[in-house]
C-alpha cells in the first residue's frame, strides 16, 4: 500500500480547506457509515452525521438513520431508510432552542452504469418528513459521476466523486436546494474507505439566499457474509 500517497492526498486537500476556512466560513461535515452484506440482494446500513457552519466549530446539526437495500438486477438498488434529524440555533454549539426536530422516512430508487471508465449514478428519494411543525414532503435527484484516478497492485485506490443534488417539496416555492460536491474517495482496502470532498450547498427561501460551503470527510466500512460462516450454519 502506497502510504506516501494517501498522506500525500490527505495532508494537500487539508491545507486547502484550511486556508480556506482562514478566509471564509468554511464548515465541517463529518460521515460514518457502517454496512452490512447479508448475500447479493440484501444488505443493511447505519450511518451518522455531524455538522458544523464553522470549521469544526459552531456545531448544529446531527442524524442518525439506518436501513436496508435490496439489489435489483441491471445496476438498480432499491432502499427503505429512516432515522432522526436534530437541526440547531446558529451562533454556538448545538444552541438551543433546537430549530427542528425531525424523523424522517425515505424510500430510493438508486440506478447505476457503466461508460468506459466512468460510472454514472442517479438517485432518486422521496422523503416523508415529521418535523416539530408538521408533515412534511420532499423529493431529492441526485447525478453523480465517479472515475478512477489511481490503483494499486493491492486493494488501495483513488477515485474522482463529482455530484449535484436538488431539492423539490410540493408546496411553493417547492424548489429547495442544491448541493454540488467534488472530491475524492481513497480505498484502503476491500472493505473500508475514506472520502474527502468539498460541498457548496444553496437553500432558497422566498426572502432569503443562503449559501454554505463545507469540508467532507467520511469513513465507510462494510462487513461481508462469508461463505465459510453460510456453510457453519447450514451445518
Amino acid at each position: 500500500m502506497n502510504y506516501r500517497l494517501i498522506f500525500l492526498c490527505v495532508f494537500s486537500f487539508w491545507q486547502v480547506q484550511s486556508l480556506n476556512a482562514q478566509q471564509a466560513s468554511l464548515g465541517s461535515w463529518n460521515i460514518l457509515n457502517l454496512k452490512y452484506t447479508l448475500s447479493d440482494r440484501w444488505s443493511f446500513f447505519g450511518e451518522g452525521q455531524i455538522r458544523s457552519l464553522r470549521f469544526y466549530d459552531n456545531f448544529h446539526y446531527y442524524e442518525v438513520k439506518g436501513g436496508v437495500n435490496y439489489e435489483l438486477k441491471n445496476g438498480m438498488r432499491f432502499t427503505l431508510g429512516g432515522g432522526t434529524y436534530q437541526t440547531y440555533g446558529e451562533g454556538g454549539d448545538f444552541v438551543l432552542p433546537k430549530n427542528n426536530d425531525e424523523f424522517r422516512l425515505w424510500p430510493q430508487l438508486l440506478l447505476t452504469q457503466k461508460i468506459g471508465k466512468f460510472k454514472i449514478e442517479q438517485r432518486y428519494r422521496l422523503e416523508n418528513r415529521f418535523t416539530s411543525s408538521g408533515y412534511k414532503n420532499r423529493f431529492r435527484y441526485r447525478l453523480g459521476f465517479t472515475v478512477p484516478v489511481y490503483h494499486s497492485k493491492g486493494d488501495f485506490s483513488i477515485a474522482l466523486n463529482m455530484n449535484n443534488e436538488l431539492f423539490f417539496t410540493d408546496k411553493e416555492p417547492y424548489f429547495e436546494r442544491n448541493r454540488i460536491m467534488g472530491g475524492f474517495t481513497i480505498h484502503l482496502t476491500k472493505s473500508s474507505s475514506f472520502q474527502l470532498a468539498y460541498l457548496h450547498q444553496f437553500d432558497y427561501k422566498i426572502n432569503d439566499e443562503i449559501g454554505r460551503d463545507f469540508f467532507v470527510i467520511g469513513y465507510y466500512f462494510e462487513i461481508k457474509r462469508s461463505n465459510e460462516v453460510d456453510d457453519a450454519q447450514k451445518d
